[in-house]
């Protein structure tokens, strides 16, 4: 059974998979310096910069996502000394 994150991510990743093919058309067609070339790339930078965002998102424990929640608990507190 996939879960919703899976399904998510598999998403994305179709999606990222798209948009390079469609910017690789892009740009066979309206050269490598147009602008649509460009625009094309940069769509398909975002989605990977979203993708990398999430997986991030997903590698917290319960410790890491507590102290987001509440910074100013006693077991959040980072001693530098």
């Amino acid at each position: 059974m996939t879960n919703i994150s899976e399904t998510a991510k598999s998403n994305i990743d179709d999606q990222i998979e798209q948009e390079v093919e469609q910017a690789r058309t892009v740009c066979d067609i309206s050269g490598n310096n147009s602008a649509e070339c460009a625009a094309a790339w940069d769509a398909v930078e975002e989605l990977r910069a979203e993708a990398s965002h999430q997986r991030q998102n997903k590698k917290k424990n319960s410790l890491e996502q507590y102290c987001d929640d509440n910074p100013e608990a006693i077991e959040c507190r980072i001693d530098d000394n």
